[in-house]
């Protein structure tokens, strides 16, 4: 179990998962938090966690088109099926937090799991 794989932020930060349970072993290259699909599209690096607060189906071509990681769902935010089932069809796992994307972004720096220049 390495701190740099979406399995271990399952288990160490109690994520629901709610598609993408068979790519839990992906490797997490760094991280991003965005909500506004352009500036996601534009600026976040292959192969990193999304942190996000949008949940409708267009998550998943943005998460495919930087090969991510994951998107997390943060603030208690619930993928519709739709989103689920384009997901799954995709390979992009997508896990659900409770609370806040600034909360988890900085427990998931202070774990080792992403730092700055990555």
């Amino acid at each position: 179990l390495t701190n740099r794989r979406i399995r271990f932020l399952e288990v160490v930060f109690n994520l629901h998962v709610a598609a993408g349970q068979n790519k839990l072993d992906r490797q997490i290259q760094s991280g991003y938090c965005g909500d506004l699909l352009s500036d996601v599209m534009a600026n976040a690096p292959d192969g990193c966690i999304w942190l996000t607060v949008q949940t409708h189906q267009n998550i998943v071509p943005v998460a495919v088109l930087h090969d991510m990681a994951a998107v997390i769902l943060t603030g208690g935010q619930e993928p519709d099926q739709e989103t689920i089932e384009k997901a799954n069809a995709e390979g992009i796992p997508i896990l659900m937090w409770p609370n806040s994307a600034f909360d988890l972004a900085g427990q998931v720096c202070s774990a080792g799991v992403v730092k700055a220049g990555s």
